[in-house]
């Protein structure tokens, strides 16, 4: 392994681990959804715009009115993405929320093979039955002792429509060739600033120290150092080992959520849990039916 690929591995790590805490400082700030959102942003755009100035990325010269339009689209995308997940922390869990957030891949190809005329194979749409299949294991533990009925199957919608607008914001950026990624990230907070102010509560902004600390992280490590890092592993790595470092980040937040607010899956919850995200590996990894066999084979 050369430097590069080792640094970017490590790069990849910290990011995905980071992304694994975040329900924790959402839940902690104790301060309302759309507060907490707006001050991600804040934060997150004045950080961001700390590395773009550095990188020499805060340049009119790297966008055309096409590629902004594009870029506040993802935006909107994104700002909504994260209130819906956000919202599904205190509804089901934030094991289950991230759990659920991790169809989003299947999700854009469908969006990918209807909009773009990507091809969907046979291997593709039997994972996708999978993790739908996950998705029905998850919502049937409604019922539960450590669930609470209503609510849990809502937090389990609100984890699915973010993995929804997650799939459109990448689409989106997909048609971003050439535009630095920290440029982009930077729109989309500045655009989801700009739509939630004028529906932030005031007398909700916290005064509490510890707030004010969670959303600093919120903001710093979670949005502006996270980006770099993530970028940063991207641009270094293979596709296939980027891929598998991803799933760092929802067994990160089954762990965070267990050790931080005593969440521990059920039966069924486990079983949802497991089919989503061995699907999503099977899709990125292109595992087939003569994958597992051999597999099988070789274990005997």
């Amino acid at each position: 392994m050369d430097n590069s690929v080792r640094r970017g591995t490590w790069e990849m790590v910290f990011a995905m681990l980071i992304s694994g805490t975040i329900g924790w400082f959402v839940l902690a700030s104790q301060v309302p959804l759309v507060e907490v959102v707006f001050c991600r942003c804040v934060i997150g755009g004045v950080t961001l715009a700390a590395v773009c100035k550095t990188m020499g990325y805060l340049s009119i010269r790297l966008l055309t009115l096409r590629t902004l339009g594009l870029a506040v689209l993802s935006g909107v995308a994104i700002v909504g993405n994260w209130l819906l997940l956000f919202g599904s922390y205190s509804k089901a869990s934030i094991a289950i929320g991230t759990a659920v957030y991790n169809v989003q891949p299947f999700i854009l190809v469908v969006l990918a093979a209807v909009f773009l005329g990507e091809k969907v194979t046979l291997k593709k749409l039997a994972w996708l039955s999978v993790a739908f299949l996950g998705m029905l294991a998850i919502a049937s533990a409604h019922g539960d002792q450590q669930t609470s009925g209503s609510d849990y199957l809502v937090g389990v919608a609100l984890a699915a429509a973010a993995a929804f607008l997650y799939a459109v914001a990448a689409l989106l950026i997909k048609r971003l060739q050439g535009v630095p990624p920290h440029l982009i990230a930077l729109i989309q907070v500045i655009t989801g600033a700009a739509l939630l102010a004028p529906t932030v509560n005031w007398q909700s902004v916290p005064s509490a120290p510890v707030s004010w600390a969670a959303l600093g992280i919120l903001g710093v490590v979670h949005t502006g150092l996270m980006y770099i890092l993530l970028y940063g592993a991207i641009q270094k790595l293979p596709t296939t080992l980027t891929g598998a470092l991803s799933f760092i980040y929802p067994v990160a937040a089954i762990l965070v959520d267990w050790i931080a607010f005593g969440h521990r899956l059920g039966t069924m919850q486990w079983i949802g849990v497991s089919a989503i995200l061995i699907a999503a590996a099977g899709m990125q990894r292109g595992w087939g039916l003569r994958s597992v066999i051999r597999v099988k084979a070789e274990s005997i």
